[in-house]
């Protein structure tokens, strides 16, 4: 495990989690998978299958129409005594390109292949542990191509080997609704079109193996992609309800899973092709033996209906969480029965070898990358443009409420991922200056408004004030916006959402992302944080109206972060009448890792689906919109006129209400944000 990313050590353990948001999460993810059970059929099972692959592939965002040119371009070779080490790079989408290794092993003919899946090591393709199994199989007669993971090796955001792919990295791809696992998906994809490309290759007997999040893309190519005959994912199964309450990578998660599957489900698309499955005693618990089990005890029947149970096998080893050498030798026995018609599948041993400098495998050592090379961000900021372009009206011909009330129902129902019915709001407690809410059964929300008391029912005006960081953390503004919009008319409400504050997971932070683990267990639930967060906003105006009528004005205010869980609170609920976002991220476009922000807030699909944080600020037109500054992705305040100019095309949307005055953008100063909402 020294090999493995620091930053990923994470994904080893599951972080101590309290209670409320985690059982939340947990129980929505019960209710969802309780009626799961095997097919009785072939045929039933073809059925769900292809609704599966169908409900995954939405999940990721979808796949190209067309495949562009591999364009394959070659970048030197390693002569070895049994085999060739070729570099080479190929063309996954337009000007993307995946550097890979190709090792050849010595004599002719047309060979079996191994495409291998580096997994969170630290070198990618080019990690010993990596090395390993790759000149293990090439000794062995075995094609191997081993790619770098966009993100990842020669793929990241700089040049040096190491650099983590995730957080907030693979958060920019969140709201074009192109998540890091399935890009990851169709590129594994193509690499099977280089494997049959090559003469050296029977195009036929292609198998594919991996660790970590290396084996969780074994489990998803292989079960997307039939031309893989064998499939062996390492220290990677588990069931999705066991990463509730656990941390891992962005590029294992697919947004929305358990609406539609668990992880059995997903294995059982390999059948009646042959799996096996590899676990670690000692792993973390999403991916136990136990939590393996459980998926392999639905997958087996798919695998029977076949009459293909032979086909799917679990080995367990006495380890941590790797790849070791009697893990590769019982996976070497596996492919060489499966691919190759060879022995009883039972294991083979592995020949000497000696691994590389990792540089000497790269297809651009130390600074020779291109410079204009697509990482994560710069493909998610070109993807992002496209879909802003297609958001652009035109020529100006449009209904714009028929345009408001169209995203705002996708914003609700696909983009937040719904809201449930409300009702009466239930388990009002208080302490000292602390109240508290259930928002949802087990949603525990805190706000300093007094639920015992019923509003004044002088007050003209109830101002929400969001916070991310718990009532006694404040932002920068913090008291200040209070002592700014308060007067003896107004009802000060701060309300601290679910799983926030005091709330929030213990080690909830990784890398850059602070609420990284709890915003991931949102979005396998298909519910993202902002969605909740926002839903928290509308039950506190419920708590509110339960008490008597609610004030003439509604007002929500957000600071940083939080001023996207304003304006969605707003897009969302009509009874707000203004709102304001200070200090708020002025775009989700970004070619570079967001900084400073909360994972939480990145919906899936958000820019696709409804558009930026101007359009998503626009679904409150006609009512008053103030934004007060606003900041970049790495979180540096902009100047006012570069926020302004982020918003003038939407502004249109405000005029076509015959509300051009509405929407004003200020500077920060919490005064003048005070005056434009008056």
């Amino acid at each position: 495990m020294r090999h493995v990313l620091p930053l990923l050590a994470l994904v080893a353990a599951a972080p101590a989690a309290r209670a409320d948001y985690l059982d939340f999460v947990r129980a929505q993810a019960a209710t969802l998978r309780a009626a799961d059970r095997p097919p009785d059929s072939a045929a039933e099972w073809d059925g769900r299958a292809k609704q599966l692959r169908a409900d995954l592939t939405a999940a990721w965002g979808g796949f190209p129409a067309e495949k562009c040119p591999l364009d394959p371009q070659d970048h030197g070779e390693l002569q070895r005594d049994g085999y060739t080490v070729k570099k080479v790079s190929i063309q996954t989408r337009p000007g993307v390109r995946m550097p890979a290794n190709l090792y050849l092993p010595a004599g002719g003919g047309k060979r079996a292949a191994i495409l291998m899946v580096h997994g969170h090591w630290k070198g990618a393709k080019q990690d010993p542990v990596v090395q390993a199994r790759c000149i293990g199989a090439a000794k062995l007669g075995f094609v191997v191509l081993v790619v770098d993971a966009f993100g990842a090796g020669e793929r990241a955001v700089g040049t040096a080997l190491g650099e983590y792919h995730g957080d907030t990295t693979a958060a920019t791809l969140l709201p074009v609704g192109l998540p890091l696992s399935g890009l990851q998906v169709y590129e594994n994809m193509r690499a099977v079109d280089y494997l049959q490309s090559l003469p050296q290759v029977d195009g036929t007997k292609i198998g594919i193996t991996g660790a970590s999040g290396g084996g969780n893309q074994t489990m998803y190519a292989g079960a997307m992609d039939e031309r893989f005959k064998a499939v062996v994912p390492v220290c990677s199964v588990g069931n999705y309800q066991a990463y509730l309450g656990a941390a891992c990578c962005l590029c294992e998660v697919v947004p929305g899973a358990l609406r539609f599957t668990e992880e059995g489900a997903v294995l059982g698309l390999v059948a009646p092709r042959a799996l096996m499955v590899v676990s670690a005693t000692k792993d973390a618990p999403q991916f136990s033996v136990d939590a393996a089990r459980r998926s392999l005890a639905f997958a087996r029947p798919v695998f029977d209906v076949f009459r293909k149970g032979a086909s799917v096998r679990h080995a367990v080893f006495d380890s941590g969480h790797d790849y070791s050498k009697a893990m590769r030798e019982e996976m070497y026995g596996w492919m060489a029965l499966h691919l190759r018609g060879e022995g009883d599948g039972t294991p083979i041993p592995e020949p000497a070898h000696k691994t590389e400098d990792p540089e000497a495998l790269r297809c651009w050592p130390g600074d020779t990358r291109p410079k204009d090379f697509v990482t994560i961000p710069r493909f998610a900021a070109a993807e992002a443009k496209k879909l802003l372009a297609a958001h652009d009206p035109g020529d100006g011909k449009v209904n714009w409420r028929a345009w408001a009330d169209a995203r705002r129902k996708t914003l609700v129902e696909k983009t937040l991922g719904g809201f449930p019915k409300g009702g009466p709001v239930v388990n009002a407690a208080t302490a000292a200056d602390t109240h508290t809410f259930a928002s949802e059964p087990a949603a525990r929300v805190h706000t300093d408004f007094d639920l015992r008391t019923p509003p004044n029912p002088k007050a003209t005006r109830l101002v929400v004030e969001v916070v991310l960081d718990g009532l006694k953390a404040r932002g920068p503004g913090g008291p200040v916006f209070e002592r700014e919009l308060r007067t003896k008319d107004t009802i000060y409400a701060v309300l601290a959402p679910r799983g926030t504050g005091d709330d929030a997971p213990r080690n909830d932070r990784v890398g850059r992302s602070p609420d990284h683990n709890s915003a991931e267990w949102g979005l396998w639930v298909g519910r993202p944080l902002l969605g909740q967060w926002a839903y928290d906003v509308r039950r506190l105006l419920d708590v509110a109206e339960q008490g008597g009528k609610l004030p003439p004005e509604v007002v929500v205010v957000g600071e940083g972060p939080a001023g996207l869980v304003a304006l969605a609170a707003a897009a969302a609920d009509p009874r707000i009448t203004k709102v304001a976002a200070v200090g708020t991220l002025a775009s989700f476009v970004t070619d570079v890792p967001y900084q400073n922000q909360r994972l939480g807030t990145f919906a899936p699909g958000i820019l696709r689906d409804v558009g930026d944080v101007a359009h998503l600020a626009a679904l409150s037109a006609p009512r008053r919109v103030v934004i007060g500054g606003g900041v970049g992705p790495t979180g540096a305040p902009l100047p006012t006129e570069q926020v302004r100019a982020r918003y003038e095309a939407t502004r249109p949307i405000w005029a076509g209400h015959g509300a051009a005055d509405a929407l004003r953008v200020v500077d920060a100063d919490p005064a003048t944000v005070a005056e434009a909402l008056r």
